[in-house]
């Protein structure tokens, strides 16, 4: 899937705009059974065979440390270092962060003062699920490797590395696609790979470690892993600061489905703190995808916790759930887009229909079924009952009491409107003189699918949009369906010659929708550039916020 060629490097063409993949559309009947199965598999036998042992197995024990404190045998005295998580959704998202977190340098434009300058990372580092909707191999080539490659297949010596820790949906192939692409020596285009396991410990200038830790589908971080991390944690001193990245930031979990589960995944990752900090070092930030928005919480320390899912995959909201304060004294500091602009957002779903039509063939198909049985005078009870339990499935599973009464009221509303459509498609029936009874039935059914596809989504549509903006319930499910692509966001980590940490939030609020040849004959430069006049550079979300060293704060 790329890499550095022995010889001369050669460009690489981009893929044309059929070739562009779109953004998933969730509730397309195809990715709504696919993810359905996808969960449902990785519930039942993901987390009871778990990969990371055998893949430990196979490095052979290394208790590796990839030590970056040093370049061409001298101390390195500064480094920058990229993050960015939830990639590989559509091609102009995806695209659109990988064209600019690849230039060399970029000035990022600023209401705040000054535009800040900064440049491409030594370090690349995905943050998790680095393709949707699931971890084919196919996906990861169409939906990561060739924006990457088109934003730069090679790079000049010294060349950057780059390192990922997987989500959930890189688990749901076992992590065979993951491991092939990160894990097994390969180039991953312009960028060295160098892991050889799911989790990894970077050792960085001034004391600063980066420490990417991988729980396996929201369970456990596995024995081996905890073993490794206590070796690499041997190896610091009192004073050393660590950064620490997941694949989910369970910091706004554990605040927004405590009435579900009020431990939810702490405990595991209390724990994994306290082997990492034993020898004195201290936490100052805490960084996370999953959420495909951006927010940051900070302590009256300094420490931070900041989730940035942005690189590519759907805009979730940042007014719901509500994480406005977190345990520990976290307050919420920053979002991005704005919570006034997330509710805004929400109202989208008044087009549900129109967003999502595929979905409306399985409206369609169920308001046709229930009405056949009514026809017939068959499961005037069960039909209705069967569907009120569909939706209670259906309905957000972080809030048990919510589950049960909007489930309900959601599955009360279709019955109801497929019993009124039944009505007045008989009348109607009956007004055009159709009495033969297959030409009627046909008529009917026909019209109930039509109308059912259409009012049953639009039903769907308000059922998210009240759900999230009055209760703060689905919030996943209601911008999913709006397949936002704007909004993206990616870090710039900065580690100073003075030992102080800067974090550049860099967002990019109108991705561009158009792409041009750039036309250049170097292989290290990208071979489409934007050509939509209403996109944006990117932006600052906020002032770059600076973890001071820690012997300064002392």
């Amino acid at each position: 899937m790329g890499g550095m060629p022995a010889e001369t490097p050669k460009i690489v063409p981009p893929p044309g705009p059929s070739d562009r993949r779109d953004m998933v559309g969730w509730f397309d009947p195809g990715p709504l059974l696919g993810t359905g199965f996808n969960v449902l598999v990785s519930t039942l036998f993901g987390r009871h065979s778990d990969y990371r042992l055998l893949e430990a197995l196979a490095a052979g024990g290394s208790d590796e440390v990839h030590d970056f404190t040093k370049l061409d045998g001298a101390p390195r005295e500064e480094l920058w270092l990229d993050y960015v998580a939830d990639t590989g959704d559509g091609w102009n998202s995806t695209y659109a962060v990988a064209y600019w977190l690849s230039r060399p340098s970029l000035s990022v434009a600023t209401s705040f003062g000054a535009a800040s300058a900064t440049r491409c990372g030594d370090i690349l580092l995905f943050g998790g699920d680095q393709v949707y909707p699931a971890a084919s191999r196919r996906d990861y080539h169409d939906r990561l490797v060739k924006p990457f490659e088109t934003a730069r297949n090679y790079s000049p010596e010294p060349e950057p590395h780059v390192f990922a820790i997987p989500g959930n949906h890189d688990w749901y192939d076992s992590l065979v696609s993951f491991s092939r692409l990160f894990c097994s020596g390969r180039w991953f285009q312009g960028w060295r790979t160098r892991q050889k396991r799911s989790y990894f410990a970077l050792r960085l200038p001034h004391r600063i470690w980066l420490i990417g830790a991988d729980v396996q589908l929201g369970s456990d971080i596995d024995a081996l892993q905890i073993e490794y991390f206590k070796k690499v944690s041997a190896q610091m001193e009192a004073g050393d600061r660590i950064v620490i990245c997941t694949a989910e930031p369970h910091w706004v979990y554990a605040t927004a489905y405590e009435d579900l589960d009020p431990e939810y995944n702490e405990n595991n990752l209390r724990y994994f703190e306290k082997v990492l900090q034993r020898n004195g070092s201290s936490i100052v930030a805490y960084i996370a995808g999953d959420l495909h928005h951006y927010r940051r919480h900070a302590n009256p320390q300094g420490a931070q916790k900041i989730t940035a899912g942005g690189g590519g995959a759907f805009l979730h909201p940042t007014h719901a759930p509500d994480a406005a304060k977190l345990g520990g004294g976290f307050d919420l500091r920053s979002a991005y887009p704005a919570a006034s602009v997330s509710r805004r957002l929400t109202w989208r779903n008044l087009l549900f229909p129109f967003i999502n039509p595929k979905f409306g063939l399985a409206m369609g198909s169920l308001y046709g079924l229930l009405g056949y049985f009514w026809n017939q005078g068959q499961g005037m009870l069960l039909g209705p009952l069967l569907l009120i339990l569909g939706f209670i499935l259906f309905t957000d599973t972080h809030s048990a009491w919510y589950k049960r009464l909007a489930g309900t009221a959601h599955g009360l509303a279709h019955t109801a409107a497929c019993w009124i459509l039944l009505v007045g498609i008989r009348r109607l029936t009956a007004a055009f003189g159709i009495t033969q009874p297959l030409a009627a039935e046909a008529f009917s059914g026909t019209l109930l699918f039509a109308a059912g596809a259409l009012v049953g989504s639009f039903l769907m549509g308000v059922y998210l949009l009240v759900s999230l903006n009055v209760f703060g319930r689905h919030s996943n499910e209601a911008f999913s369906a709006l397949r936002i692509e704007d909004y993206k966001n990616f870090l710039r980590f900065h580690i100073a010659k003075d030992g102080s940490l800067t974090i550049f939030p860099i967002g990019i609020e109108r991705v561009p929708r158009r792409w041009k040849a750039t036309g250049s004959t170097s292989p290290y430069d990208p071979q489409l550039e934007p050509d939509d006049p209403a996109s944006t550079p990117p932006h600052l979300i906020e002032p770059p916020v600076v973890v001071q060293r820690a012997d300064a704060e002392a």
